[in-house]
């Protein structure tokens, strides 16, 4: 079964010209849904397929479960060790990449048209029959200690994790996806085999494919490689709820400079207000040079080399964030002209002139995405990870056009909350307590 969305869109392909392009929505015989865009001027084919879940469906006590099980994925599957895996997928110039997020995992996949079997079988082997192998956990667990041993004295990272876990305690989400030291350390090849069934199943995959094969060819493969998955996973997690509130948190770090992490409740990507808090935090921080924040704080009080603000959207909890570094004198009045910028625009919202800039910027922007069958199979995958419909591209613009000046005006009134925002100093600020 297959059905094709009329969507027209100009994009960059691979070589660099501007096509238009046809999302085909193809339904494997098996029932597995992909979104397809048909490129066959190059004999090569990109894949990228989403579980939902994450590092979010790590149980308590077993953090970094799923972050270590994804990077044994390709140290050995099949009947093949991680030496062996990785010669025979440089024998048919296949490559692949696994990461890991809170919300999801991600497996993309870029092969040639002549070894697509080859490179398919490869993949279903380390989707399906990973080893697990001793000395394969051995070697991984290492690599994951020294990546947290490092976080653990970066201030960018000791920022995150401290709002983290000051937003959603007892929630995943207040915890790093790599896990712990005591937690990875505590991890058995069982709890990685565990992980595993918790994740890879029918119930929660999105697949976007982009390149040189056809819709009638791709159903068949797509039940080959992930039709045997079980059809159901692990439950979800819960709604997180945010505790965060109004005030400052400091951590000692013995600097001359302290980086700043900031913010309070978001805007969900399901709520109608999502795209007016988009364009608003454009011209609040998202914009660059041009954006309040980075004029008023950096251009005309030099406090900081770079400030900017974000809509962290996740699954199961979503905050409005910014952030900055600047020196351990600069925190309090950076702060202070933040504190004022941020409730200028949900007192006032924003000018016909910053809107019109914004608007022109994002809705240009937004084609220059699609630069390569890589990058446009992400996007089909994101999309239907994030519920959007197979239109979404072609709308997309019309919805940042069709933002007002009132529509801001009420969004920032109602979500721009300066009693609200919390700020973690990571550092050494002078003049607090």
């Amino acid at each position: 079964m297959m059905l094709r969305f009329a969507l027209m869109i100009a994009v960059l392909m691979p070589f660099g010209a501007r096509a238009a392009v046809e999302i085909q929505e193809v339904t494997s015989p098996g029932g597995i849904i992909a979104w397809l865009v048909e490129e066959p001027s190059i004999p090569f084919v990109a894949m990228d397929i989403r579980f939902k879940g994450g590092s979010s469906l790590d149980p308590e006590g077993k953090r970094g479960a799923t972050y270590m099980m994804m990077g044994l994925l390709e140290e050995g599957a099949g009947d093949r060790d991680a030496r062996a895996f990785t010669e025979a997928t440089e024998s048919v110039a296949a490559n692949f990449g696994f990461d890991t997020f809170r919300d999801s995992v991600q497996i993309e996949a870029q092969f040639l048209t002549e070894n697509r079997e080859e490179s398919l079988a490869l993949l279903r082997d380390a989707i399906k029959f990973p080893r697990f192998d001793q000395d394969a956990i051995d070697r991984v667990r290492t690599q994951i200690v020294s990546i947290i041993e490092g976080n653990e004295t970066d201030p960018n990272d000791i920022a995150g994790t401290t709002l983290a876990a000051l937003s959603y305690p007892g929630h995943p989400y207040a915890t790093g996806q790599e896990g712990t030291i005591e937690s990875v350390n505590a991890l058995t090849r069982a709890d990685l085999i565990t992980a595993h069934k918790a994740l890879f199943a029918r119930d929660r995959v999105y697949i976007g494919v982009t390149g040189d094969i056809s819709a009638a060819e791709l159903g068949p493969l797509l039940d080959t490689l992930l039709g045997d998955l079980p059809a159901a996973g692990a439950p979800m997690p819960v709604e997180a709820e945010l505790a965060l509130e109004g005030g400052q948190t400091i951590v000692d770090y013995r600097s001359p400079q302290s980086v700043v992490l900031f913010g309070h409740a978001g805007v969900d990507r399901d709520d109608p207000d999502f795209f007016p808090a988009f364009v608003a935090n454009h011209i609040l921080g998202g914009g660059g040079f041009e954006s309040r924040l980075m004029v008023n704080v950096r251009e005309r009080r030099g406090l900081t080399y770079g400030i900017s603000s974000f809509l962290a959207s996740r699954d199961y909890g979503n905050q409005w964030l910014g952030q900055f570094s600047t020196s351990n004198e600069n925190v309090g009045p950076a702060i202070d002209l933040i504190q004022s910028i941020w409730d200028d625009m949900a007192e006032n919202g924003v000018t016909p002139e910053e809107l019109d800039a914004a608007q022109t910027y994002l809705t240009g922007a937004y084609p220059l995405r699609f630069d390569g069958n890589g990058r446009i199979a992400g996007i089909l995958a994101g999309m239907q990870a994030q519920g959007l419909s197979a239109d979404y591209i072609e709308t997309r613009n019309d919805q940042v056009n069709a933002v007002t000046l009132e529509d801001i005006q009420r969004v920032a009134a109602e979500h721009l909350v300066v009693e609200d925002l919390h700020f973690v100093i990571v550092g050494q600020p002078q003049g607090f307590n």
